[in-house]
């Protein structure tokens, strides 16, 4: 694997992904995150979930919006022949890898044994996927949670996985129901680190660079980390892996500025744009010191005028942190 010295203080090995985030991680947020930030090594698409991709889905990974990243398209289905369908269109638009959903615990979507509710039927999972390795064309990945209900499932999750040709295996060490709250279990993705025959990357909880550092000191073997809610409460998370400096108050009204316009350009109105924003600060209020009051108007505000105001608010009277704190989930 490639190293890559950056600074005198840390030498990183591992490569870094933007986890998919549904409803937030759209080429919108994508294309600006990384003019401004930058340094993933790739950005993978929140799910497709129809076959022939409606306009919002097609939007999000047409070539020409995302261009200068390397983007991993994301698919969620239980259909062998929808996944290998999909997989065809993508390749068609000069993608080199999809993504799998087995991780997503939403309600909406286990209820019909989708995303981490496929894991529940592992002799349907197993026909799926020697249909999929039997067919497909270009490299496959997963996303993965531990299991649909017990974190012991994953032994025998894990069996099934290393008898394909998976590309990467992203490990979110969590059952369903646990979606992103309390601890995270560590010994089962040491354990995986042993027995996978897969290049792994660990997903869950990496919201400081110390998060971050310690997954690459505990396993220097693993291949990459998957950074979500991290790299949205904090934007410039891996520049300060890299030794540089936290994000400015500037470069983050610009962030948000630059967002809200491309939004505003894509949905055709303001009021729809105020709605995605409102997503992205939940998130990033954390960096912000004494955000409790500032978050609870944001949740409840309806007008573009309304955010616009709170936006300006929060950086005229908040503190920038360094770091992100308090609760994301």
């Amino acid at each position: 694997m490639e190293r890559l010295q950056v600074t005198e203080r840390h030498t990183f090995f591992m490569k870094y992904y933007l986890a998919p985030m549904e409803g937030l991680t759209t080429y919108n947020f994508r294309t600006n995150w990384n003019r401004c930030y930058g340094g993933m090594d790739k950005y993978f698409t929140p799910f497709i979930s129809n076959r022939h991709m409606n306009s919002r889905e097609r939007n999000d990974v047409l070539p020409e919006h995302n261009v200068g990243m390397y983007t991993v398209p994301q698919i969620l289905t239980n259909k062998a022949e929808e996944f290998l369908s999909l997989a065809e269109q993508l390749a068609g638009y000069g993608y080199h890898e999809v993504n799998l959903n087995l991780g997503c615990p939403s309600g909406t979507v286990t209820a019909k044994g989708k995303g981490s509710g496929f894991l529940a039927r592992p002799e349907e999972l197993q026909r799926f996927l020697d249909e999929v390795f039997a067919s497909v064309r270009m490299p496959v990945s997963i996303k993965t949670r531990l299991g649909y209900q017990e974190p012991e499932e994953f032994y025998k999750l894990l069996d099934l996985y290393n008898r394909y040709p998976i590309a990467c295996l992203t490990i979110h060490p969590r059952v369903r129901p646990e979606l992103y709250k309390g601890t995270v279990h560590r010994d089962l993705f040491a354990w995986a680190v042993q027995e996978s025959r897969i290049p792994l990357c660990y997903n869950g909880d990496l919201l400081t660079v110390e998060d971050i550092t310690g997954v690459e000191g505990d396993f220097p073997t693993v291949e990459a980390v998957m950074v979500g809610r991290g790299a949205v409460a904090d934007p410039a998370l891996l520049r300060k892996l890299r030794g540089g400096p936290a994000a400015t108050r500037e470069e983050l009204e610009d962030f948000t500025g630059e967002l809200y316009q491309a939004y505003q350009d894509f949905y055709g109105q303001a009021g729809h744009a105020a709605q995605r924003m409102k997503e992205v600060w939940f998130y990033l209020i954390h960096l912000f010191e004494g955000g409790e009051k500032h978050a609870k108007q944001m949740r409840r505000l309806h007008t573009p005028r309304d955010y616009e105001a709170l936006a300006a608010a929060i950086f005229r009277e908040l503190p920038l942190r360094d770091h992100a704190e308090g609760r994301f989930a």
